[in-house]
């Protein structure tokens, strides 16, 4: 017999008055933070979140950083490593936030970085190009319309905007770039490339080297290396007034290096000692574009039945949800309630991606997807829910889940799945977020269990 418990989540609330009801929830694994967002889309920031202790513990704990509204869009990520030299090695979790600023004209970030103190605090960010302003009150402004709504991701140093109404989605890098005096942090933020897109999307991820936007009928994968990377501009700087003495040191002066920015590292220009300035320039490129190693692909054993012969014979189907199983495998759920896992093989960096797609086999219509990625085991835990009133937990058990150059082959390998429970409540599911292989947090109406 397997014993379920289950009991509401108490959590102390923001120094403010009552807070208004929860309408999405937001976990990052590693620090176990939770955001949540609630219906006037101001959003409350727990750090180390612990479902087990006593409800006296939890009530001890610190108090929840309060993001005022609006807020249009959230994601968590890491800083891996900022700065080598110092010693700090473990990852400091950043959370971000966009919000329309000047009736929609501009886009606003907010940034907050989770201090040793257990506390989520505003960052100071330094950015020098044209289009991002830090302002010290606010945050940094995007000049960019905001549009109707926006999508974020994150993952590590990297974090992915995409708007609806500007079709385009940019891809920046953040670095921790020093303190600031008072305990707080500075972070150093750069647009890395600009992708301007010709179809919808519905989802976008961001995870380890890659870059997965939800397009209708399948998927397009990209690399992140390249486009973090960027390209490198050579700009040779000119001497006033020099003389020189001979002709070896003329030649000299106008010698251009070779040196490239590795990914998630050095943000800024930097000057040789042959006086050439190397600055890099964000890559802008479109969506069904063939360079930076893009791969579309579209989901395989679809059959779409049209209610009349009136009607068009193809209904595109999109992929509304993309969810990280591990470093190259991906679940992808679609706008019919079904999950597809991806397979993703690439042999080395810039080299040309493999991919292969699956449909998973359940009488189910999917509306809530939620996967906690654990590489310590070969059996994995998904956690899927119909919106009404059920939870159901599945064990995916994979060999080998990366595409092979034998596609029959990586076919029979992919996956066995299991049903392994179910839980039924009696509020409908507004949201689902797994804390561990046998730990899921269900949001409710306006109450978390």
């Amino acid at each position: 017999m397997v014993e379920v418990q289950a009991c509401k989540l108490s959590l102390p609330r923001p120094s403010l008055s009552s807070s208004p009801p929860i309408t999405s929830l937001l976990f990052e694994p590693r620090s176990t933070s939770l955001a949540l967002m609630h219906s006037d889309s101001s959003f409350s920031l727990y750090p180390s979140l612990s479902p087990f202790s006593p409800p006296s513990s939890q009530s001890q704990g610190p108090t929840p950083t309060l993001v005022p509204p609006p807020s249009s869009a959230a994601a968590f990520l890491l800083l891996q490593n900022p700065r080598p030299n110092s010693g700090c090695h473990n990852p400091r979790v950043l959370f971000v936030v966009t919000a329309p600023h000047r009736a929609g004209a501009a886009v606003l970030f907010r940034f907050y970085v989770l201090q040793k103190s257990q506390l989520f605090t505003k960052a100071e960010v330094l950015c020098s190009q044209r289009d991002l302003e830090f302002d010290r009150k606010l945050g940094v402004l995007f000049n960019i319309n905001h549009g109707i709504s926006v999508k974020l991701a994150g993952s590590i140093n990297v974090f992915a905007m995409y708007s609806v109404s500007n079709s385009k989605i940019w891809v920046f890098a953040v670095k921790m770039a020093g303190d600031d005096g008072d305990g707080g942090v500075v972070l150093k933020l750069m647009k890395c490339a600009v992708i301007d897109c010709c179809v919808p999307v519905f989802s976008i991820s961001v995870s380890g080297e890659l870059l997965i936007v939800g397009e209708e009928n399948g998927v397009r994968v990209f690399q992140l290396r390249p486009l973090v990377k960027g390209r490198i501009r050579k700009e040779q700087r000119e001497s006033k007034s020099l003389n020189f003495p001979n002709e070896y040191d003329r030649k000299t002066a106008g010698v251009e290096a070779n040196m490239e920015v590795a990914c998630n590292g050095d943000l800024e220009g930097r000057i040789d000692l042959n006086r050439v300035s190397l600055k890099r320039r964000s890559v802008r490129f479109r969506q069904d574009s063939s360079e930076w190693s893009a791969c579309y692909v579209a989901f395989k054993g679809k059959k779409v039945e049209h209610l009349k012969s009136m009607m068009p014979s193809f209904i595109p189907i999109k992929a509304v949800s993309i969810q990280a199983f591990s470093a190259k495998t991906f679940l992808i759920l679609d706008s019919d309630g079904d999950v597809h896992l991806l397979g993703i093989s690439i042999h080395h960096p810039g080299s040309e991606i493999t991919c292969h797609m699956k449909l998973f086999a359940n009488t189910l219509k999917v509306q809530k997807l939620a996967v906690l990625p654990d590489t310590s085991t070969r059996g994995r835990t998904i956690w899927i829910s119909d919106g009404f009133y059920s939870v159901h937990m599945m064990t995916v058990s994979e060999t080998d889940a990366s595409a092979n150059d034998d596609e029959n082959d990586s076919e029979g390998k992919l996956t066995q799945i299991s049903v392994t429970q179910a839980i039924f409540t009696s509020e409908m599911i507004q949201d689902i977020i797994p804390l561990a292989a046998n730990v899921i947090l269900i949001l409710g109406q306006g109450q978390i269990r």
